[in-house]
């Protein structure tokens, strides 16, 4: 990447995006996100490549299972967690440095995403991701046209759940390629243990929440996106990236960075929530009103529920068989999706609250003020 005096350059005369204006934070984050992004794709593009061609002498019939997994790694995405992972090890080590060393760290990073969007998706029933159909749908589609025999649902869920462990894996194995003085290397995985144990912790809070919703509430609502989003996207990426570059724990800027973490983390769930009954399909790849339409206490529905008058409870249940549109309309009259803008825009300014007393490099204090906007004010 760069040093301070090519930072301020960038910032000066990056070029920029449709929007972008002349805002210095988007205009650095256009010149460094293109390029880490790059990076970290080139680097899972060769690990993956090796990792397939060694499933492959396996057997014959590994071919189409290798693919699909490294498709699901491939396909697309915004590569945000080895994002702010790069500027959380950014901001504590400077400039200079470096970035071969960590960048398989980060780029681990993105297939521990992957594997928790397959299994999400198959616990979710979900037929789209990204505007495609997701890994177990897929599935199901080849065995249906290869003529195989069985289930072809149970057929693409099961292969689903084994393309997720390998992706947990595959992120194990390219983590071990990055160069990380032994001194740090404790630090480093136990931070990445956390990550991992907090995700499968808020995955289950997410499927207990479906199938208790009357023992549910907003607060516990908020509890999922801090473990299922928050600490896995943000927080603990950051951390990570603090870790890689040995910042101790117990520091003002690990502080700060957990602060930050948790609540750009929190905020970027709560867009997802609006995104998910408001947003464009043709952006953010999924069908609009999936989680007013099963039900899932999300902190949007959690919160239409406490607002509504009786007469718009009674309506909110009676809704709830019939079109989604109209049990969006319902929720919006509560309040609630007003309510949940002020959240996000109340994170935002705590988020930048931790930045402004943070004792970090200058360049990772603009990037990260960009990217709790970016994150958290977006259409997809």
């Amino acid at each position: 990447m760069a040093n301070d005096a090519v930072a301020d350059n960038a910032i000066r005369m990056a070029p920029t995006r449709p929007g972008d204006g002349d805002d210095p934070v988007r205009a650095v984050l256009a010149a460094y996100t293109h390029d880490l992004i790059t990076a970290v794709d080139d680097t899972l593009a060769t690990f993956l490549a090796a990792e397939v061609d060694t499933l492959g002498e396996i057997d014959a019939g590994m071919g189409g299972f290798a693919a699909a997994a490294r498709d699901a790694v491939l396909g697309g995405g915004k590569r945000i967690r080895p994002t702010f992972a790069y500027w959380g090890w950014r901001g504590a080590i400077g400039g200079g440095e470096p970035l071969a060393p960590v960048l398989p760290a980060l780029a681990a990073l993105e297939l521990l995403h992957t594997f928790a969007l397959v299994h999400d998706d198959v616990m979710d029933a979900s037929t789209t991701r990204r505007g495609r159909p997701t890994a177990h749908v897929a599935l199901a589609e080849q065995h249906i046209a290869a003529g195989h025999r069985g289930d072809p649902g149970r057929f693409g869920e099961a292969v689903a759940v084994l393309i997720g462990d390998l992706c947990m894996v595959w992120a194990d194995r390219l983590l071990a390629q990055a160069t990380i003085a032994p001194a740090k290397l404790f630090e480093v995985r136990r931070c990445y243990d956390q990550m991992r144990v907090d995700t499968v912790a808020g995955q289950y809070l997410d499927v207990l929440g479906e199938n208790d919703p009357a023992n549910w509430s907003v607060e516990r609502a908020l509890r999922v996106a801090r473990y299922k989003t928050a600490s896995y996207t943000v927080q603990r990426p950051l951390l990570f990236g603090a870790c890689l570059a040995g910042l101790p724990a117990d520091t003002a800027l690990a502080d700060a960075y957990t602060r930050y973490g948790l609540a750009v983390g929190e905020a970027f769930q709560l867009r997802d929530d609006l995104l998910g009954v408001y947003g464009d399909p043709a952006a953010t790849g999924k069908p609009a009103g999936d989680d007013l339409r099963t039900g899932k206490p999300t902190t949007l529905l959690m919160l239409a529920r406490q607002m509504a008058t009786p007469a718009q409870l009674t309506a909110l249940e009676q809704a709830q068989a019939g079109p989604v549109e109209r049990l969006a309309e319902l929720v919006a009259e509560t309040g609630a999706a007003a309510r949940v803008e002020r959240l996000i825009a109340e994170r935002v300014g705590d988020a930048l609250a931790a930045l402004d007393a943070a004792p970090v490099d200058r360049t990772a204090r603009t990037a990260l003020t960009g990217l709790a906007t970016a994150a958290t004010n977006r259409r997809a």
